[in-house]
C-alpha cells in the first residue's frame, strides 16, 4: 500500500504514503470491532489510504498544481468493488519497484537496506539494529537521513537500468536476506519462526529472478538459500513449541518440494563465472539437505565453504559459524579455540548465540560449570520463549551431569 501510493504522489511524499495507511489501520483497529470485519480486508484499508490521501492531496498547496493529475491516478488504480480495488500483482511490482529506490545510490549507503526494511518490510528500529549488530540510536539516524536525502535529491520512482542497476541490485538482495533471516530466526517477539516474512522474501526474490534486472547468478543462489532453509521450517519446534537442534530434527518431515525448487536455482546460480556469498552459504544448506542424518553430513564441505566465505564477509557471525563447523570436525576443544580467534568477537557480547554454542563446546569438552555459566549467559540476553526455553533445559543437563 506505501509503494502504490509512494508512485502516486512520489518518492519525496513517502512519510505522506505511511502516514495515510498508518491511519488507515488505526480506523480498522477502532472500527471493525464493531461493524465485523469486511468481506476483503486488504481492499478496505486501502480504500481508507486513498481517501485519506485524497484529503491530504485537497488540503495541501504542494499538490495544487498536479491535483488532477493525482486524482486521476488514484482512481485509475483504484476502482470501484472491494474486489479489485487491491491488485496484489500491482502491489508487488510496486514493492519491488520502491525496493530499489530505497538502494538509490544518492542515500548513504548504510542506510539503504536499513531503509528499505523499515518501510517495504515494516522492521522496527531495534530489529533492524539487531540485524546490522549496532544501536537503535545509529538505526534511526540513518533513516532520517536517508528521507532527507530522498526529498532532497527528488529521487525518481523507477526501476534504473544498465550500470545503475548493478550498483543497487546487490543492497536489494541485501535486503531480502535480511527479511528472510528475521522470518527463519526472529530477533525479538513470541515466535522463533515468523513463516509469513520467510514466504514474503521469497516471493519477491521469485518475482525478482523472473524480471530480467533481477536475473542474475547471485538472485538464484540468495533464493535457492531461502528455499533450503525454509524447508526445515516445520521441523525446528516440537509440538509444544520447543527448539530442536539440526540433529533433533525429523528430516523426512524437511519439505521435498521446496528443497528441489531450492536445487533448481542452486543450478541456474551456477551459470557464469560469479562467485557470491549467497552461492556459499547455499551451498553450506545445500550440504545440509542432502545429509540423510546429522552424522553424514559433509562437515569438510561445509568448511571448506566457510573458509572461502570469510573471504566475503569478516562479520564475527560467519566466524562463530565457521567455528561450530570446526567443532563438529575436529572436537569442541578446537572448536572453543576457533571462536578465541574471533575478529571483534566484542561485536557480539549482546548475541545469545555467542554463549549459547560456547556452552555447547563446554558442555562437550566435560566442563559443565563453565558451560553452565555460558548458557546462563545466553538465557539472560535471549528474548524467544522457545529458546529461553531449550537454554533452560541446557541448564538442567548440566546440573544433572549430562554431556549432551
Amino acid at each position: 500500500m506505501v509503494a502504490t501510493l509512494t508512485r502516486i504522489f512520489g518518492i519525496e511524499h513517502l512519510n505522506l504514503a505511511e502516514d495515510v495507511v498508518q491511519e488507515a489501520l488505526v480506523r480498522a483497529l477502532q472500527t471493525w470491532p464493531f461493524y465485523g470485519v469486511p468481506k476483503n480486508p486488504s481492499a478496505w484499508i486501502m480504500r481508507a489510504s486513498r481517501n485519506l490521501a485524497l484529503d491530504a492531496v485537497r488540503r495541501r498547496k504542494v499538490f495544487q498544481n498536479k491535483q488532477a493529475e493525482i486524482i486521476h491516478l488514484m482512481d485509475r488504480d483504484g476502482v470501484a468493488t472491494d474486489e479489485t480495488i487491491f491488485s496484489e500483482d500491482e502491489i508487488s511490482d510496486d514493492r519491488l519497484r520502491l525496493m530499489f529506490v530505497c538502494c538509490h545510490p544518492a542515500i548513504p549507503s548504510e542506510a539503504q537496506v536499513a531503509l528499505a526494511l523499515k518501510t517495504l518490510c515494516g522492521f522496527s528500529v531495534e530489529e533492524i539494529g539487531h540485524a546490522f549488530l549496532t544501536t537503535d540510536t545509529a538505526i534511526a539516524k540513518r533513516l532520517t537521513r536517508a528521507k532527507q536525502k530522498i526529498h532532497q535529491a527528488r529521487i525518481p520512482f523507477e526501476i534504473p537500468a544498465g550500470r545503475e542497476l548493478e550498483q543497487r541490485l546487490d543492497k536489494v538482495l541485501q535486503s531480502l536476506y535480511l527479511l528472510f533471516n528475521e522470518g527463519y530466526k526472529a530477533s525479538s517477539g513470541e515466535n522463533l519462526v515468523r513463516e509469513e516474512l520467510c514466504e514474503e522474501a521469497i516471493r519477491l526474490a521469485e518475482l525478482l529472478v523472473a524480471h530480467p534486472v533481477g536475473n542474475q547468478p547471485r538472485t538464484h543462489a540468495l533464493l535457492a538459500l531461502m528455499l533450503f532453509n525454509a524447508a526445515r521450517n516445520s521441523t525446528r519446534l516440537d509440538r509444544d513449541g520447543n527448539l530442536l537442534r539440526l540433529q533433533e530434527q525429523d528430516r523426512t518431515r524437511w519439505n521435498k518440494s521446496m528443497i528441489g525448487r531450492g536445487m533448481f536455482h542452486f543450478a541456474k546460480s551456477a551459470t557464469g563465472d560469479e562467485l557470491s556469498e549467497y552461492h556459499l552459504q547455499a551451498g553450506i544448506a545445500a550440504c545440509h539437505c542432502a545429509a540423510k542424518d546429522y552424522e553424514s553430513t559433509d562437515w569438510q564441505k561445509i568448511l571448506s565453504l566457510y573458509d572461502r566465505l570469510a573471504e566475503f564477509d569478516q562479520s564475527p557471525v560467519v566466524a562463530l559459524n565457521r567455528a561450530v563447523a570446526i567443532a563438529n570436525l575436529r572436537g569442541p576443544k578446537a572448536g572453543l579455540e576457533a571462536v578465541r580467534r574471533v575478529r571483534d568477537l566484542s561485536k557480539l557480547r549482546t548475541y545469545y548465540l555467542l554463549y549459547a554454542v560456547l556452552g555447547e563446546f563446554e558442555l562437550r569438552s566435560g566442563n559443565l560449570q563453565a558451560a553452565a555459566e555460558q548458557f546462563r549467559r545466553s538465557f539472560e540476553l535471549a528474548e524467544i520463549k522457545s529458546e529461553r526455553a531449550f537454554l533452560l533445559k541446557r541448564l538442567r543437563h548440566c546440573a544433572d551431569g549430562q554431556t549432551a
